[in-house]
């Protein structure tokens, strides 16, 4: 019993007003203002009275109601006493008086005989008659859609509809929370590839596991790490492995949550974030395409300085890094476009960490092969190696893409398992784009189409640096009339003798069409496209050319040159010569190529014709085994190398380099 006294008394839930109580409020205001306008008094008569009354000539006007058999009277303003008896001072001017008649000829008949009886002045209108509650619903209905418009349009503005919280919300957060008790974790074993991003952010979840281990020594985690990369890459993947391993509250929301037609709302959203992983720190917050709210200030199109946008950045800089404290806390966000974002949201104590997400690479793309390969039913011929090979520069979203191209060609086909070739279609099919056998060519474009392509596949041959040739078709596949599919080595840097080698690869298909055709067409137009970006590149870019030397004319800050070119007209025409040049000098090179292998050249293409499809077994049987070995193939014996190595036993590995 004294535990129980001992309680506060106060434990009645407190009753919270909420915008509902708003609605009700107006309404019952509007209907009373409704009902006191149209409630005068009226005084019910009898048939009996009402013919006394109204051969004293009592009335001023009278109203009779044909489907209801009712009358309604005006009294004059001198007879009130002779009607009402008393009260007659709080009445108005002309009040009237409510008469049941038995029906509207027999007052017709009594209204005619007391006319001409005793020359009473009153006026008589008849009138049809209607429902009072059906007056009185016309009456509110104009009140009633007014009050239901602004309550939809209201929670639309808010964002949320009908089943949101109303425009009392609009400045809420709309963050997802992720917590232990979540099903369906994505876990770091998850995420292939990424190893040195894996590590980071496998660090700040250790850091919320095992905080002591790194206080102990003076460390301090960062407070927020930036996940940087192309699409595709595996950023917001990571995002759902932090939350999947780390024991605490994970929210997440995007850029454009904060976002809003209303001016203030976005940077309420902002302090209402924070306020909420404030209160379950330690906590992570995650912000997908921060770009949305993070572009750099003073860039607006719109040319106006306190815009919504900054007003939103200006509270997100302020709540990561201000006067006030924001211990526990931990920003996590992603980005495709890290060089739009505001130099202030990049400093240390915001951002510690740009973690780099970037295009995996072979080895990476080996074990993103693993992770989808997983739920898909193969055989033996499919070779993870082999695929990853096949696929450079594919991010990890296109390779699990076609992992399940692969999966529905096969099932297409009516296969048990999905096989090699089922990917290499997939491959296709997502690169070239799909085939259209059904579209009609002549014999003269198929030839064209032969040579050109033929050009290209040769010329890719002969040259060292260019990429090698995997397939080659005259099938039209997506835009394109024929396609070729080539192995690009994986390069951390590029040569000029390399770029040369590309652009003069490239410019074969002209080439041959102008050699062993002697015109020219359309079908090169996105080969001159190409070649014409590489080589402006090698002349203002990357400082490639003879006249213009050592020069660069790009702004990696992001801040671009304004409205005018970093350099002369003098200097932009002699760019313009310089990329003329060297166009020219390495399409006179693929001529000169093809003129001396023209009999493989046409080899190639009467096989092409022949049989729509060829492969590098098919170029290799015309003008033999290339003497280079790719990088792609280099990387892959040194990993057969090491894993031979990790084989072996120390004493067999003293043998082996003894011998």
């Amino acid at each position: 019993m004294e535990e129980i006294n001992n309680q506060p008394k106060n434990d009645k839930p407190k009753i919270r007003p909420t915008v509902y109580w708003i609605y009700g409020i107006i309404l019952i205001v509007l209907m009373a203002l409704f009902w006191t306008n149209n409630n005068k008094e009226v005084k019910e008569l009898g048939w009996t009275e009402f013919q006394q009354l109204a051969k004293e000539d009592v009335f001023q006007q009278m109203e009779v109601y044909n489907k209801k058999n009712v009358l309604e009277a005006t009294v004059k303003s001198d007879k009130k006493q002779l009607v009402f008896k008393e009260n007659t001072d709080n009445l108005d001017v002309t009040p009237k008086v409510y008469v049941k008649i038995p029906s509207s000829d027999k007052f017709s008949e009594f209204y005619d005989k007391i006319k001409e009886e005793n020359a009473i002045s009153a006026h008589v209108n008849y009138k049809e008659g209607d429902d009072a509650l059906w007056n009185v619903l016309i009456g509110a209905l104009p009140i009633v859609l007014i009050i239901f418009l602004w309550i939809f349009f209201m929670r639309r503005m808010a964002g949320g509809g009908f089943g949101g919280g109303g425009v009392f919300s609009v400045g809420k957060a709309k963050a997802q929370l992720f917590d232990k008790n979540t099903n369906n974790k994505v876990t770091f074993k998850d995420v292939a590839g990424l190893s040195e991003a894996k590590q980071e952010v496998e660090e700040i979840v250790s850091f919320l596991k095992n905080p002591g281990k790194y206080t102990e020594l003076g460390g301090k985690i960062p407070k927020g790490a930036l996940l940087v990369g192309p699409p595709g890459t595996g950023k917001t993947l990571l995002a759902k492995a932090v939350a999947g391993e780390a024991n605490v509250p994970f929210l997440s929301l995007s850029g454009s949550d904060f976002v809003e037609m209303f001016v203030g709302v976005g940077a309420s959203r902002v302090r209402d974030l924070f306020r909420q992983a404030k209160e379950k720190a330690p906590c992570i917050v995650f912000i997908d395409e921060i770009d949305a709210v993070g572009r750099a200030r003073g860039k607006n199109v719109n040319m106006n300085s306190n815009d919504e946008r900054e007003s939103t950045l200006n509270q997100l800089l302020t709540e990561m890094d201000g006067f006030g404290s924001n211990s526990g806390v931990i920003i996590l966000a992603a980005t495709n476009r890290a060089d739009v974002l505001d130099k202030a949201l990049l400093r240390a104590g915001r951002f510690d960490r740009q973690i780099h997400v970037e295009l995996p690479d072979l080895n990476e793309r080996k074990e993103i092969f693993g992770v989808h390969l997983r739920p898909v039913k193969i055989d033996q011929s499919v070779d993870t190696d082999f695929l990853a090979r096949q696929t450079p520069g594919f991010s990890g979203a296109d390779i699990a893409n076609v992992c399940n191209e692969a999966a529905l060609i096969a099932a297409r086909k009516g296969k048990s398992f999905v096989q090699k070739d089922d990917f290499m279609s997939a491959v296709d099919r997502i690169v070239g784009g799909l085939e259209k056998r059904s579209r009609i060519t002549t014999a003269g474009e198929r030839k064209s189409i032969a040579i050109h392509e033929a050009g290209h596949a040769s010329i890719s041959w002969l040259l060292e640096h260019a990429n090698p040739l995997v397939k080659v078709t005259i099938v039209p596949r997506g835009k394109a009339l024929g396609a070729a599919w080539y192995l690009p080595e994986e390069r951390q840097i590029t040569t000029r003798e390399q770029l040369l080698d590309e652009m003069c690869a490239t410019l074969g298909g002209r080439a041959a069409e102008d050699l062993f055709l002697g015109e020219i067409s359309t079908g090169a137009s996105n080969d001159l496209e190409r070649v014409t970006k590489q080589a402006y590149a090698m002349v203002v870019y990357f400082g490639m050319s003879e006249k213009l030397p050592n020069l660069n004319y790009y702004d990696s800050s992001g801040q671009d040159w304004g409205f005018t070119k970093p350099y002369s007209e003098e200097t932009a025409k002699l760019i313009d010569s310089e990329v003329y040049a060297i166009v020219n000098s390495q399409y006179a090179r693929a001529k000169t190529i093809l003129a001396d292998n023209a009999d493989k050249h046409k080899q190639l293409a009467a096989r092409l014709l022949e049989a729509e499809v060829i492969y590098s077994e098919d170029l290799e049987s015309i003008f033999g085994k290339r003497p280079w070995v790719s990088r792609s193939q280099e990387i892959m014996d040194q990993q057969e190398q090491q894993v031979q190595k990790q084989q072996l036993t120390p004493e067999a590995e003293v043998v082996a380099e003894t011998n």
